[in-house]
């Protein structure tokens, strides 16, 4: 059932340490001090240390003490505001637990404020359970792999790939932290270990993003909030010391985590070695992790893309020279005088575009047929293959089931969100948004989004206008020489002018895609990702690929024929050079592929180099002027300070998803596209690992289930890859022609040229006092020939063969490839029964033990909920996540009743129906069982909305710690046999 969000006063400004007291939850909710303090005493019941030694969070802000009175009013209220949020906000923070310490560099000009945060145990065990972290049961052996590691052992070929890589992180089967359950845990008996620094860092940054410094509704709350606002200049988790090994070397026991991956992984020397992905997971956290493995992925899978392509393009090199309609075309000197290109353009000779006609030659020929179908099929070899190996590090890292269960809704979607309802999957209640409104919201956007791809075509239009103005222009330059180029030199400047209305309306774009997802109000931070991605996506495609779409599929196709020519604002159309459209489309490609990597490349390593060395000049020197004798040392926060802020990984993954549209919708045109991606990724791949390792602040971690919506953006382009090359070599490509030719006229090709080429028809020749050829086939009257109809039909054909051969040849290969490896599965099915015994195991004991009552002191309470709610049920306790997460598939598949195994109560009943909702009446059951009369989840009956129980109210009474359950409905417990 759906119900209104309670409005909330100002006075209320804690966060909440307790799930939900109204609604069962604490998605950004607030709760009073005496309750916040009384669970945070709780907790300490296992000793816990009241503040822990080291900082793993740090908040920064500046101050320009300058200014002081030189502040106007609006200026002054601005300040004052500020540090009003800002105190408020750090007083929340203490009050929710966290040590907060503050360091001040400060001279006469103005201070930089450092404020250290922690955890202490009681806090990181609280918030484990409730972010829901995994954390390990059992250690295993690292069992990393590579394919080409394999194939090189069976072939015997040493593997100069691999290197040892010291402090290699075990695996482990792991389950949802349960504080209950916390002596089953690996190393729960060292609290200074037992959570990583990765999750310590998640569960402060969760804490920042909740914490209120106003309002909540007016949606004065969270850190992201204030370093938009400039209350804070940056907030970031600690780097774990400096990146530079100690001067007696790089000896592995001394190494510090981000050591070893500077020297093993972020140096240039490391370009030919495998990336240390378990290492680089560890410290940044499963999403980094994900984006370099499948980086190193994709550019692994290059290598057989770029070997056949360049294959390819040498082939093409050999035929040049034994083309014999290009010898013809070389040696046909005044044999065929070509008509005007323009209105104001000579007659020319075809002769002279000899050596644009060679350089078409070498991507136009019978090896480009066969190289488009290879890369097609590379493409769908390349996302089963990722799919397995996303798979295989999803479980590896413990991540399969994080989007569907795990994750929890963005804090600034539970503070907008107008109402709650229930979670299917979890059985929780959530903040609900409308599915109808946010449709609503969508389809708005999307109107957005479509006005801004109308932009796109706008500017591709004046760019066509732009190339055939220049065309004119040089075309009557006194240099024979730039005469001749006229059409190639207007298509090389309009590629570059295409180029910078890249770059210029991406960044607009950009921000406004932000706005509009922000407006959307998705659930969590995948859905949101995913819907800016998106829309980001569509904008750059357009953007990127509209003028090499119009060269190959537009360009020269509407130019009509002399007396008779087709215009566009009244200039008239393009017509493709004598080469042919495909050196031109390849020369496109070239321009905006390799200039936009080169000038990325530059971007990312100059810039970030001439920031951050403005960031520690300016920081030093207001360091040497506030503690001169102090210069030389600098604390942690302070060297992490000048580090440039992490961007993320969009612009990232961008830029290598665009790189794979290039790769493979139109590879027909240039073979060497592979290549040139390939070196570029080997580049990239080192330059990116350095950056996050040395230039930028360390990012929090964040866990990811794989690359998100990436991968169907990937088998978009893979699926598009195909109809276009298939369009290319039928309609831009000579090839149809020449095997038409072949077949119908002379196998040699003797004649070709003169085949392609039709005569002007009487009435221009008479007006001009000359005759002259142009390329189309068409007859003296300007009308289509039978052999264009003829061709036409042919390269209808070709397509339409080449789409269903390749399409099927890819789905044979999708049935093939599993998605998931059978030893993953096996593994899995492992993991699931360790934690059902870890966190199930003493069942029955604790369903005998006599009902307590609640504990008179507050201090008590979480004791006593955590021995009692252990006897009921795992749908009324809170308990109940991990077994609904670990058990499902093997419910499903029943797992455990082929097993012998069997669930049963201890009183009536008995067998799987036991445990569903005939054991509450009224109760719909949060486990997909087969048994009659009971709802499940996924059906149609069980939905956000669906009305609850009758005696919803005292079931969900059962499960707050701050009251006892009636003795008349105390259930029977259930138990695993």
């Amino acid at each position: 059932m759906l119900r209104k969000q309670a409005q909330e006063e100002d006075s209320t400004i804690l966060i909440d340490m307790a799930p939900g007291v109204e609604n069962g939850d604490s998605y950004g909710s607030t709760a009073n001090t005496s309750e916040l303090n009384g669970q945070q005493e709780a907790a300490h019941r296992v000793g816990s240390p009241s503040k822990p030694q080291i900082a793993d969070f740090v908040l920064v802000w500046e101050e320009d003490l300058r200014l002081g009175q030189q502040q106007d009013s609006a200026t002054r209220d601005k300040t004052d505001t500020h540090a009003a949020w800002r105190k408020t906000f750090l007083d929340n923070l203490r009050a929710a637990g966290l040590c907060v310490d503050q360091h001040d560099v400060q001279d006469e000009a103005g201070a930089v404020h450092y404020v250290l945060l922690s955890a202490p145990w009681a806090v990181l065990c609280y918030y484990a359970e409730d972010l829901r972290l995994k954390l390990p049961l059992q250690e295993l052996p690292n069992q990393a792999s590579n394919w080409s590691a394999g194939l090189l052992a069976w072939l015997g070929i040493p593997n100069i790939l691999q290197e040892d890589v010291p402090d290699v992180p075990p695996e482990y089967y792991s389950c949802q932290f349960k504080v209950s359950k916390l002596s089953r845990f690996l190393g729960s008996d060292n609290q200074d270990t037992f959570f990583a620094s990765t999750k310590r860092h998640q569960i402060l940054f969760a804490i920042l993003a909740k914490t209120p410094y106003g309002h909540e509704k007016k949606g004065l709350f969270g850190i992201d909030q204030l370093l938009a606002e400039g209350v804070f200049s940056a907030a970031f988790p600690l780097h774990d010391g400096p990146f530079r090994t100690p001067p007696e070397g790089p000896q592995a026991p001394r190494l510090t985590q981000r050591q070893v991956l500077f020297q093993f992984w972020a140096r240039w020397c490391k370009w030919n070695k495998y990336q240390p992905l378990d290492h680089a997971r560890r410290y940044f956290g499963e999403k980094v992790a994900l984006y370099f493995a499948w980086l190193g992925f994709y550019t692994g899978w290059l290598l057989p893309a770029a070997a056949v392509g360049t294959l390819v393009f040498l082939v093409g090199c050999f035929l040049v020279f034994s083309d014999i309609p290009t010898q013809e075309l070389c040696n046909s000197e005044e044999s065929f005088e070509m008509c005007p290109l323009c209105l104001d353009c000579p007659f020319w000779l075809l002769s002279s575009a000899c050596t644009l006609v060679r350089a078409g030659r070498l991507f136009d020929h019978g090896g480009t047929v066969f190289f488009s179908m290879f890369m097609a099929l590379w493409a769908v070899l390349f996302l089963e293959y990722w799919k397995r190996k996303s798979a295989t590090l999803a479980y590896r890292w413990g991540c399969s089931y994080y989007e569907d269960i795990e994750e929890r809704p963005r804090p600034q979607f539970a503070a907008s969100a107008p109402m709650t309802a229930l979670n299917p999957i979890t059985g929780e209640d959530e903040p609900y948004f409308p599915e109808r409104s946010r449709v609503r919201r969508v389809l708005a956007g999307s109107v957005v989004v479509m006005m801004m791809v109308a932009v796109v075509v706008m500017c591709l239009v004046s760019i066509i206008l732009y190339r055939a103005i220049m065309a004119i222009l040089v075309s009557r330059s006194d240099n024979t020489l730039l005469a001749a180029w006229a059409s190639r030199i207007a298509s090389f400047t309009g590629s570059v002018v295409n180029l910078v209305f890249i770059l210029i309306l991406s960044k607009i774009y950009v921000a406004l895609a932000h706005i509009l997802t922000r407006w959307e109000m998705h659930r969590t931070q995948t859905q949101f990702e995913d819907a800016f991605t998106l829309k980001v996506f569509i904008f750059q495609f357009a953007n990127l690929y509209s003028s090499p779409i119009y060269v190959a599929f537009f360009k020269g196709r509407f130019v009509g024929y002399p007396g008779n020519y087709h215009t566009l604002f009244g200039v008239r159309n393009e017509e493709c050079a004598a080469g042919g459209c495909l050196i031109e489309l390849a020369q496109e490609l070239l321009v905006i592929m390799v200039g936009k990597q080169v000038i990325n490349n530059v971007r990312e390593i100059l810039v970030p180099k001439l920031q951050g060395w403005w960031q520690k000049s300016r920081l030093r020197s207001k360091k040497r002027k506030a503690r001169p004798s102090d210069a030389a040392g600098q604390a942690p926060w302070e060297a992490d300070y000048e580090l440039l802020p992490c961007g993320g990984l969009f612009e990232e993954y961008l830029e290598m998803v665009l790189q794979f549209g290039f790769v493979t919708i139109f590879v027909a045109a240039c073979p060497l596209a592979p290549l040139f991606a390939l070196l570029n990724n080997w580049v990239e791949v080192r330059l990116d690992a350095r950056k996050f390792v040395c230039q930028y602040r360390r990012p929090v971690a964040e866990r990811a289930q794989d690359i998100g919506i990436w991968s169907h953006i990937l088998a978009g382009i893979a699926h598009l890859a195909v109809v276009s090359n298939a369009f290319l070599l039928a309609f831009t490509s000579d090839f149809l022609p020449r095997a038409y030719y072949r077949w119908t006229r002379a196998r040699d090709l003797h004649g070709f040229v003169n085949f392609t080429l039709a005569r002007a028809p009487p009435a221009f020749a008479s007006a001009h006092n000359r005759t002259c050829r142009y390329q189309a086939f068409r007859g003296d009257d300007g009308q289509y020939s039978p052999t264009y109809w003829n061709l036409l039909a042919i390269r209808l054909a070709f397509v339409i063969v080449f789409e269903h051969v390749v399409f099927s040849i890819g789905r044979v290969l999708d049935l093939l490839v599993r998605d998931i490896p059978e030893s993953v599965e096996v593994q899995v099915k492992r993991e699931y029964y360790l934690a059902k015994q870890a966190l199930a195991e003493n069942e029955v004991s604790a369903a005998r033990l006599p009902h307590p009552g609640p504990p008179a002191s507050p201090a008590l309470v979480h004791q006593w909920h955590g021995t009692w709610s252990s006897a009921l049920p795992w749908h009324v306790t809170d308990h109940s996540r991990s077994i609904h997460s670990l058990l499902r598939p093997l419910l499903e598949t029943g797992s455990l009743q082929n097993k012998g195994q069997r669930l049963s109560g201890l009183g009536e009943e008995s067998g799987p129906t036991a445990y569903n909702a005939r054991s509450w009446p009224g109760l719909t059951s949060p486990l997909p069982l087969r048994s009659q009369g009971s709802p499940q989840v996924g059906s149609p009956t069980w939905r956000a909305g669906t009305q609850r129980p009758q005696n919803y109210q005292r079931l969900t009474a059962l499960q707050r710690p701050h009251s006892s359950p009636p003795a008349a409905s105390r259930p029977r417990a259930l138990c695993l046999q």
